[in-house]
């Protein structure tokens, strides 16, 4: 029953934010980050413990598999595109790639981050199921890795759009490229809203970084 509580509890949650983000289209209103807040507040207010609220949560979380696969499908219908645009989009999620793992490394040594939180970092640009491998593997701490690519997604999801408009970005591939590439599958659902051609190429960058972050990350991680 609990189990069951919590489910609906989110859905019905989810549901009312994304009815209040289409009333008020502000960044902060996205129905992941504005769901996720308010489902955090009123476990705490509730002294509800997190193991309680996975009860049920987790069968949501079993979606995240299905809901990534289903991607492919405006992957086929722009495939000539992607095609077409293969060697750009490459290259274009390859010098986010580095430029992620340089910037992330340059402020860590700059803020005096032990190392174990800059090696959490490094994969923070890579989807969850393989940034916690990759962290293992590098000696980085897989629950900060974690948290530091949910937060990735949000701010990319959030702020996004903001430079979108104030940098006048306006290209499908360009949008795509550069938030599926930094905020991996939070970023990429919020392309919903810029169509179809947008997500997919959002779709492509982000399984191109997770397969390139897969050899890049590592070897990175050797020379720092």
């Amino acid at each position: 029953m609990i189990a069951v509580l919590m489910i609906i509890g989110t859905i019905v949650l989810f549901y009312l934010m994304t009815i209040v983000y289409k009333r008020f289209t502000y960044p902060l209103l996205i129905p992941i980050f504005s769901t996720t807040v308010l489902l955090v507040l009123i476990l705490v207010t509730n002294n509800i413990p997190y193991d309680t609220y996975m009860s049920g949560g987790k069968w949501i979380n079993e979606l995240l598999g299905p809901a990534v696969v289903s991607m492919a499908y405006p992957l086929y219908i722009h495939r000539e595109k992607i095609i077409k645009y293969k060697v750009p989009i490459i290259l274009s999620v390859l010098c986010a790639l580095l430029s992620g793992l340089v910037s992330i490394t340059v402020l860590s040594r700059l803020l005096s981050f032990e190392e174990h939180v800059l090696l959490s970092l490094l994969p923070k640009s890579i989807t969850t199921p393989v940034a916690i491998p990759i962290s293992e593997a590098v000696g980085g701490v897989p629950t900060l890795t974690a948290v530091f690519v949910i937060f990735a997604g949000l701010v990319g999801a959030i702020l996004g759009p903001i430079i979108f408009r104030v940098c006048r970005i306006d290209q499908a591939i360009s949008r795509g490229i550069s938030v599926g590439s930094a905020s991996h599958g939070i970023g990429v659902s919020k392309l919903t809203e810029y169509g179809e051609e947008t997500l997919t190429m959002g779709s492509v960058s982000m399984t191109l970084s997770a397969i390139l972050g897969s050899f890049v990350c590592p070897l990175f991680a050797l020379l720092i």
